[in-house]
């Protein structure tokens, strides 16, 4: 592909991108401002916004990827988290916004456990600070990884080369304009994300001969691709697994500070029918985009090269095949906005633990907004050479780091979450239970039952059990909450009655 067309399209997304951050500086005026923007996001920012940072460069890499690989049979992903993606709009999105509130205007979520529950020792501020920089820390790197592999593909670079570049831009971004740099140029990406993923699919279906031509060629040449059930191979423990991905939104930090900024509880229903039309569309697309390239490269074999290499190339590949460069050069910054929207914001989550939960919380409880700021853009550049650091293995999966983070996050914080907002009698040492079962049990069964070749369970269904039980026990057997707890856990019950929640 000539270059020159890519390097401008490249090149005029990041000015874009890079000048909404400036523009964000100028609007950054205290550390409320840098980590949720004031709480000032209206419903179609808060809508695009969540669903961009959600959908990483595994919409376009990993998901198409293993629906190449997979078939049909991959379609179970995308299922349980429109499901779980609803619920969490439906059922968390409205109570967290007013529960943080009420809370002493909480910024993050371990900020939020921590007035919640009077945690006056700050073990729960710890402990899940603890939890967002690890898992995180492993999120962040799956969109270095997805950066470098785009970067690669098109320029030719080296991966040890890539990996700086992929990661430049939305460092910049984030580090100069804070939430509304990342809340904005999320608004512009989600936009970019769901024009490819609309085109890309529809060019591929009539570059195969149109839709039953290319269901009949993936028929004949592997027709276990068109079984949602892999021909029997898949099993209620697969399916399980997959379904289980929407299980961890409820417990996403990146995903939840954006109900958290919403102008007003009047703002989230129409944010959810966005969000849920913008998520809908796009997992659609990225979907028909891995699968249909079964019959396209049947079709046409000579360009199947770099996907027989790495199967999370097919969209990447498709775009460069199908397209002239200028268009592929549109087509392939989505990519780039996937990934620079996801990092940005867990970048930022990063910081605000670090600096919130850790700086401000014990090293410098009276320090000014104007150093918090500071700090905050500090703790970006720390986190993300972490990342990059993480990312330096080539054979890095996005779709597999990706995997790992999220069940982290939904197993330690999900249940937490959930029963906080709905549950009166919930305690301090029962939330702190959940989340070290969660955390612990996703990482044993990962690591020891998982790699171990004992089950292919998803280890977000068993830590995620674990979390619910331990904090139910736990908070049934001890002390109960105080009166001031259970004051403002009905007086925020009341308001969201009164708003039909």
């Amino acid at each position: 592909m000539t270059a020159t067309p890519l390097l401008i399209t490249f090149g005029l997304y990041l000015l874009v991108m890079v000048g909404i951050g400036v523009w964000a500086w100028w609007r950054t005026r205290s550390f409320d401002d840098y980590i949720l923007g004031g709480r000032s996001l209206g419903s179609v920012v808060t809508a695009l916004s969540a669903g961009a940072s959600d959908m990483s460069g595994w919409l376009l890499m990993g998901l198409p990827g293993a629906l190449y690989i997979g078939g049909a049979s991959e379609a179970w992903i995308a299922i349980g988290l429109v499901i779980g993606a609803w619920a969490n709009w439906k059922y968390v999105a409205g109570p967290l916004r007013v529960y943080t509130e009420r809370t002493k205007n909480a910024l993050t979520l371990p900020d939020y456990f921590t007035h919640r529950f009077e945690d006056h020792a700050k073990l729960l501020r710890v402990f899940s600070a603890t939890v967002i920089l690890v898992f995180f820390a492993i999120y962040c790197a799956s969109g270095i990884v997805a950066g470098a592999r785009l970067f690669e593909s098109v320029f030719g670079l080296p991966y040890a080369e890539a990996i700086w570049w992929g990661a430049a831009a939305t460092i910049l971004y984030t580090l100069i304009g804070g939430f509304l740099a990342v809340s904005w140029t999320d608004t512009v990406q989600a936009t970019l994300m769901i024009f490819a993923l609309i085109l890309v699919p529809v060019m591929v279906v009539i570059g195969s001969g149109g839709v039953d031509a290319s269901l009949t060629l993936i028929g004949e040449v592997s027709p276990a691709k068109l079984d949602p059930f892999n021909g029997g191979a898949l099993g209620f423990v697969g399916i399980v697994s997959l379904l289980a991905w929407g299980l961890g939104y409820v417990g996403q930090p990146h995903i939840l500070a954006r109900f958290m900024a919403a102008d007003s509880l009047k703002t989230i229903p129409m944010a959810r029918r966005i969000g849920m039309t913008w998520m809908v569309l796009c997992l659609g697309g990225a979907m028909a985009v891995g699968f249909f390239a079964n019959a396209y490269f049947a079709v046409h074999p000579e360009h199947l090269g770099p996907v027989a290499a790495n199967s999370e190339r097919v969209f990447i590949q498709l775009s460069t095949v199908l397209f002239n460069p200028w268009v592929a050069g549109v087509l392939l910054s989505a990519i780039l906005a996937a990934i620079m929207s996801t990092l940005s914001c867990q970048l930022l989550v990063c910081s605000s633990a670090l600096t919130e939960d850790f700086y401000k919380g014990f090293v410098r409880p009276q320090a000014g907004q104007g150093e918090l700021v500071w700090f905050g853009r500090a703790m970006v550049a720390a986190v993300a050479l972490l990342a990059i650091w993480i990312a330096r293995d080539p054979d890095s999966k996005v779709l597999g780091l990706v995997a790992y983070a999220w069940a982290g996050f939904g197993a330690a914080f999900g249940p937490v979450v959930i029963l906080s907002l709905f549950w009166g009698r919930m305690t301090r040492n029962g939330a702190l239970a959940g989340m070290v079962a969660g955390a612990a049990t996703v990482i044993l069964w990962k690591e020891l039952v998982v790699a171990g070749g004992h089950s292919s369970l998803y280890e977000i269904v068993p830590g995620f059990i674990a979390a619910a039980i331990a904090i139910v026990v736990v908070s049934r057997f001890g002390s109960g909450p105080s009166e001031a707890m259970r004051e403002r856990h009905e007086g925020v019950r009341e308001t969201l009655r009164a708003e039909g929640y």
